[in-house]
């Protein structure tokens, strides 16, 4: 896969996923209100438990892999990604994170050049 294909198809991952959080889980948080309660319903059953954990710890994987590269290579906007990995989720903050690492790997590798 070439990198423009690559930077298009998390786009676009992140792009569905926005629109499914926009249609379906946005209108129902800001009409409760409950931001614990709408957190904890991730948790209702065995199955929603599972999937929650999973992307609760894939946030955390997330981060600890932003700081190290962070640290190690002096990527930027880790933070922002972090955040949004937050709010709205993982695979928005997580497809961003890597659409702005590939660009400054670019950058970085043709300025080592």
């Amino acid at each position: 896969m070439n990198e423009n294909t690559f930077k298009l198809s998390i786009g676009i991952s992140a792009a569905i996923f926005l629109a499914v959080f926009a249609l379906y889980t946005a209108p129902a948080a800001l009409v409760d209100g409950d931001i614990i309660g709408a957190f904890t319903a991730g948790f209702v059953n065995p199955f929603a438990a599972g999937y929650s954990t999973d992307v609760i710890m894939c946030w955390f994987i997330m981060s600890a892999w932003i700081l190290y590269e962070r640290k190690q290579f002096g990527y930027k906007y880790g933070p922002l990604c972090m955040a949004l990995g937050l709010v709205p989720g993982v695979a928005v903050g997580f497809a961003l994170y890597l659409y702005l690492r590939t660009k400054q790997e670019t950058h970085r590798l043709s300025s080592d050049v």
